[in-house]
Order: C-alpha cells, then sequence, then structure tokens
C-alpha cells in the first residue's frame, strides 16, 4: 500500500476542485430557473417545487422528462442541458481517480527515477522528507506506519508503507533507480539493515546512490566511519554515517558565522554537559580556523562544566588542531556557579548553553540577566523536541509571539538544522577530500613555493568539479593504500599517534608513491587528459602524464609528500593510523579500480 507524501499544506490541483464545484452549482441553479420558466409557460402541465427539483436532478442523469416534448426551451435550461452532464462526467473521472490513487501511487513509487528514498517513521525523517521535497527533489518515503487522513490531503510527496529493512519493500520504492538514500529509522540496527539490503539491490549499478545512515551514539558514529574508510576500496557504494549534532554544528556556523572583532580577542562561552557540546566545540575552532586570512585573529573559549577540564583533554587529544586554532580555558563550575564566574564581567562574543534537558537550559536563560548582559551577540540554546517554542521566539516582525530579549536569545532547533542535505552531502569523504585541496592551496602559499595551475588554486566551491573528483577519489584510496601498509583507521585516542605506522609509511613510500602516480594516472585518462607539455587545462594536456621513471625528481617527491602526509589529513577529523602488522605486507596490491 503506497500513501503521498508531505509538501505544501493544500493540494495543487485544489482550484480544479473548486472548478467542479462551481460548475455543478452553475448547472444546478441554471437548470431550476430554466424548468421553472418553460413550465410556467406551459400552463396545462400542473406542477410544483417538488417536480422542479425533481426534473433538475435529472439533468445530472443524462435525461429529463419535459424534454420528451418538443422546444423550444428557455436558454437556462439550454446551457444547463450540457453543463449538468459534463458534471456529472468529472464526478465519475474524480471517483475512478481516487479509487485507483493508491494503485497509481504504488506504480509510480515503483516507477520513480533520480528520486530521494527516505526510509523511517521519525521525527527526523519527516523532517528531512518535508524539506527535500520543499527544496523541489522528487521524494519516496518508507515508512511502517501509513499516513493519517490529514496527512494524506497534506503530503503530496510519494510513499510506501512496509518495513524499510525488506528488498521487496525498497524496490517497490524505486530504490535501484534513486540517486540518494537516508536511512533515518529510530532504531540503528535497522538502519544499518536499510544499508545491507540497499547494498544487495544496487551492487551491479555502474552508477550507486550515495547511502546515509543516522547513528545516534556520535562514538560509535566516528567508529562506524572509520571503519567504513578502511573499506571503502572494496565497495563502490557511497556510504556514510552522521549524527544530528555534527550536521547541526556545522549548519549553526553556516547560518551565524562567528563574529570577528578587530582589535581584540573574539570570546565565546561554551556552558553544560548536553550533547551537543563537544560537536560546537570542535565545529567552532574548525570555523574559525577555516575563516580567518592573512594575520591569526585571536578567538578565545571558555568551557564550562562540572566535567570541563576532563572533556576538553578528551576533544582536544581527538583533535589536534583545536588548540592551534583557539585558546580553550576548561572551567570546572555548574551551571549555578557560571553567574559568578569573572570572565562574565568582560562580556562574551557569543554563549551557549547546552544542558540534557533542554528546558532546564532554557529556563536558566530565562532566569538569569547577568547572560543576557554579558553577550555582546546571542546567546544560543540548543532544542531537540522544542522546535515549536522556537518558532513562537523567532517568527517574522509580525509574528513573534515571544520576546528575544532584543536579538540576544535564540533557540537553536538542532533537528531542523540538522535536515541539510546539502550538509549531509558533506560526508567524509567530500571533507577530507577538501582538506587534501586545503593542504595544497596551503602548500602553494608559503613563500618560494611554484604557483600551481590557476584553475586548482581556488577556493573548493569554485573548484571544477572534475578536480573535485579528483579529490574524492583519492581519499576512495585510502583502503587500498591502509592495506599495502597493514595498517587500519581508528579514532584518535590521543598522543603522537602510532609510530610504527609512521615507520610504515616511511618503508613503503616508494610503492605507495608509485602506486598512487598510476592511480592519478588512471583516473586523469578517464577524463579525457593525455600527456603533453606545458600543461593546459583548456585541452586537457597535462606533463605528468607519463610512467613513474619519467617523471622528474620534484613530482616524485610531490607524491611522496601526498603519501606522508595521510596521518595529519586523518587526524584533523579524529582519526589515526594503527599498524596491525609486525612486518609490512610484501605484495602490494593496488586500487581496485
Amino acid at each position: 500500500m503506497t500513501e503521498p507524501g508531505a509538501g505544501s499544506p493544500r493540494p495543487t490541483g485544489w482550484w480544479l476542485r473548486a472548478v467542479f464545484a462551481v460548475v455543478g452549482v452553475v448547472a444546478f441553479v441554471l437548470g431550476y430557473l430554466g424548468f421553472e420558466r418553460l413550465l410556467l409557460d406551459r400552463p396545462e402541465t400542473a406542477h410544483d417545487l417538488s417536480d422542479v427539483i425533481y426534473y433538475d436532478l435529472q439533468l445530472f442523469v443524462l435525461g429529463a422528462e419535459p424534454f420528451q416534448e418538443s422546444g423550444p426551451y428557455p436558454w437556462q435550461l439550454q446551457v444547463a442541458r450540457f453543463v449538468a452532464p459534463l458534471f456529472t462526467l468529472l464526478a465519475v473521472a474524480e471517483a475512478g481517480r481516487l479509487l485507483l490513487a493508491a494503485e497509481i501511487r504504488r506504480i509510480r513509487a515503483r516507477r520513480a527515477r533520480d528520486h530521494v528514498l527516505v526510509c523511517g517513521d521519525s521525527q527526523f525523517a519527516r523532517m528531512l522528507a518535508d524539506r527535500l521535497f520543499a527544496d523541489g527533489e522528487r521524494v519516496v518515503v518508507v515508512r511502517s506506519v501509513p499516513f493519517g487522513p490529514l496527512e494524506y490531503r497534506q503530503r503530496r510527496y510519494l510513499g510506501v508503507v512496509g518495513d524499510p529493512t525488506s528488498s521487496e519493500v525498497l524496490r517497490g520504492a524505486g530504490l535501484p533507480r534513486a540517486n540518494t538514500i537516508y536511512a533515518c529509522t529510530d532504531d540503528d540496527d535497522r538502519n544499518h539493515a536499510v544499508a545491507n539490503t540497499a547494498s544487495r539491490l544496487i551492487q551491479d549499478h555502474r552508477q550507486p546512490p550515495r547511502v546515509y545512515v543516522q547513528v545516534r551514539d556520535p562514538e560509535m558514529c566516528l567508529s562506524l566511519q572509520a571503519r567504513r574508510l578502511g573499506a571503502a576500496g572494496s565497495s563502490r557504494l557511497r556510504l556514510d554515517y552522521f549524527h544530528v549534532d555534527d550536521v547541526a554544528a556545522r549548519a549553526l556556523h553556516r547560518h551565524h558565522p562567528l563574529p570577528a572583532v578587530p582589535a581584540r580577542t573574539t570570546r565565546v562561552l561554551i556552558a553544560g554537559r548536553g550533547a551537543f557540546r563537544r560537536a560546537l566545540l570542535v565545529e567552532s575552532a574548525r570555523h574559525w580556523r577555516a575563516r580567518r586570512g592573512g594575520p591569526p585573529a585571536p578567538l578565545r573559549i571558555d568551557l564550562v562544566a562540572p566535567d570541563a577540564g576532563a572533556e576538553l583533554a578528551r576533544a582536544a587529544s581527538r583533535y589536534p588542531f583545536l588548540s592551534a586554532a583557539c585558546d580553550v580555558v576548561a572551567h570546572d563550575l555548574d551551571l549555578d556557579g557560571l553567574a559568578g564566574l569573572s570572565h562574565l564581567r568582560d562580556g562574551y562574543d557569543r554563549i551557549y548553553i547546552c544542558t540534557p534537558d533542554e528546558r532546564v537550559g532554557l529556563q536558566f536563560v530565562l532566569d538569569t540577566p547577568a547572560l543576557w548582559q554579558a553577550a555582546h551577540g546571542e546567546v544560543f540554546v540548543p532544542v531537540y523536541r522544542q522546535a515549536a517554542l522556537a518558532a513562537a521566539f523567532h517568527g517574522d516582525s509580525r509574528h513573534d509571539l515571544l520576546d528575544e530579549v532584543h536579538g540576544k536569545l535564540r533557540l537553536y532547533p538542532v533537528l531542523t538544522r540538522a535536515c541539510d542535505a546539502r550538509l549531509i552531502a558533506e560526508d567524509l569523504t567530500e571533507r577530507l577530500a577538501r582538506q587534501i585541496h586545503d593542504r595544497y592551496l596551503r602548500a602553494h602559499h608559503v613563500p618560494g613555493a611554484r604557483p600551481g595551475p590557476a584553475a586548482a588554486m581556488v577556493d573548493w566551491t569554485r573548484l571544477p568539479e572534475s578536480l573535485r573528483r579528483a579529490n574524492r577519489a583519492h581519499v576512495q584510496d585510502i583502503a587500498a593504500k591502509l592495506l599495502n601498509l597493514g595498517c587500519v583507521v581508528a579514532p584518535r585516542r590521543g598522543g603522537a599517534g602510532d609510530a610504527s605506522a609512521e615507520q610504515a609509511i616511511e618503508d613503503r613510500i616508494e610503492v605507495l608513491a608509485r602506486l598512487e602516480h598510476e592511480r592519478w594516472c588512471r583516473e586523469r585518462t578517464g577524463e579525457g587528459w593525455a600527456y603533453g607539455e606545458p600543461r593546459d587545462d583548456a585541452r586537457r594536456r597535462h606533463p605528468a602524464l607519463r610512467p613513474w621513471d619519467e617523471l622528474t625528481p620534484d613530482v616524485q617527491e610531490k607524491n611522496r609528500q601526498e603519501i606522508r602526509a595521510l596521518p595529519d589529513v586523518l587526524s584533523d577529523s579524529g582519526f589515526e593510523l594503527i599498524r596491525l602488522t609486525a612486518t609490512v605486507p610484501t605484495q602490494s596490491r593496488g586500487p581496485d579500480r
């Protein structure tokens, strides 16, 4: 059984139904007036009001007794005798459409192409489907609970009711022809089952869809991302795991970037123990590092919580760039002690209050005017279940129901902001590819470095798609390199990392550099490039498209440096290399492409 989905609150064909009703009313009124006048013109015919209504209703079944006698007939009756049957035909067609609607929707869902498939009954799944549909995507929803009567009328995207882990249900939702799949049920194991089923259904496709699996534990999400990174070479499926806190934290800094204040330190306060806290801390540092240019602008973050010191130590050990990007100071205080913090009197450009119980955090902010006075900018309170209250604070100028304290108070709806398909699409492969490109830009901005090609010396957002694909292919080949090294990827535990893994890289640097060059040559050749000097991006000619032994020493060294940079690239996303074998494998294996 299939059901319609969500979108605009009023169906797109509502005006057709309005015209349909008008046609029926006009036919009835004109028929009544026409029959009344006709029977008055025939005095030998006895009649009353019920006769006129009876004859009028007969028009809708393609006939009436007065028409058995010859005309002429009043013009109202002439019009009604044609309009009324038209209404009847429209009514029959509409009834047939409603009776066959479920079957039509089932066929449409099964035959859908280049659509987005959202699996799950969770609140996040419903919000994500609504957002995708509002953005103009063709959406098919798989849920185990049927839509209610009101949802049936309001939601206009296609839906399939059934078990989202069933191959038959997913095939009925057109999964083999979808371009993106989101597994967003309330149970992580069911989400993994959706990914497993999707992999079996699309394993033979040349362009498999992207699959995004929601994981509710941030630590488990990072661990699964590490395992997927190490297995990417054995599967062509573009698969990634995501956590709503990570996506929402990135969205926060896109919509509300940290202010850069000239001539003084930008100050941020993060207080509380909510799940959103670490994602907020890490993304604040990453956002600040990425946005600043020229002389380093200082950023000070005060972390206030009963376990602030331990949390800062865990975050800094996992993300080494944290201490380099900003100055983080831990204060082991609870929220009640926050009002007495001496730094509160100096003021903050941004304040975040994160608590496990969002109602407690909101109540604390509403009852603590010292926070409003200390905030030069806004005081953010992340909320998950109180999106309606956030809308009451932050409507438009005519529909704000509650005072925002001169614009300083802002409830941040985490689930709503996490329903951003563009940010979810910035998966681990995309982020690592972007980081590789950023390292390339920094290397060529060093004084004395030879400038790179103009097409590549731009920000990632302006980089040609062919070069983006080249960086993604580099990331997806990490799995082959790990196998060659006898290493795996794991979440960082802190410290200087596994020295044996770095030694494994040095021991195999020549083999890996050669393999990376051969992979790059295959990838560039597949894009239509050929050997040629000098480099010509318009004609797709490149001087490095030749065998390894014919490369100049500086180009060979460039490939070696790319391999040596692998631990640093991974550490920025919270990963490290771990060596599993005592000896490096003697048999090298190229990329599975």
